[in-house]
């Protein structure tokens, strides 16, 4: 691999190290303000993103929870998502990329995303719903507002496991008939 091709996966490394651990802090965070929102629904100005969902939580309980585990989930699917492509990056072998666990991983990450697209887009909708009956869920958007791309973004990067999964078949074939 060239020099410069070494240095801009690196770089991509070092993003990807970033970007892990700013979504796993945001889904610390997140945790953190649903708990104080049902114990010390006070302190919730003081807490990461100011998520105040107690007018919800006194309106229906069931919607409170239901969209906070969507946002819970989706979040901690991103932070996991960023950590299968960091242990990807990190074992991955270039000279030889074509092995059953780069398939394997790649697999992974195409249903992470397209899971995170999917909840999103249902949270999305469901949030939808929630504001025909009175719910204020104007602040929501920001964590399932890219719905969309992540969809489109599972099924690209499906695509590209099968092509690795049939270059793992090919590797594996030749490497018998040699």
């Amino acid at each position: 691999m060239s020099k410069t091709n070494n240095f801009v996966f690196w770089g991509l490394y070092i993003v990807a190290w970033a970007i892990f651990v700013g979504l796993s802090i945001e889904a610390g965070g997140l945790i953190v303000n649903f708990f104080f929102s049902l114990y010390k629904p006070e302190f919730i100005q003081n807490l990461y993103q100011k998520l105040d969902l107690t007018r919800m939580y006194e309106d229906s309980r069931l919607a409170f929870f239901g969209i906070y585990s969507f946002i819970l989930i989706i979040s901690i699917l991103k932070a996991c998502l960023f950590y299968i492509l960091i242990r990807l990056m990190h074992t991955m072998d270039l000279s030889k990329p074509f092995n059953s666990f780069v398939e394997r991983q790649i697999s992974q990450i195409s249903y992470y995303t397209l899971s995170i697209g999917l909840l999103s887009y249902i949270a999305r909708q469901l949030v939808k719903n929630l504001m025909h009956y009175g719910f204020a869920t104007d602040n929501l958007n920001q964590f399932w507002g890219d719905s969309d791309a992540f969809i489109l973004m599972g099924a690209v990067i499906y695509i590209i496991a099968i092509i690795f999964k049939k270059g793992v078949d090919i590797q594996n074939e030749n490497d018998l008939t040699l």
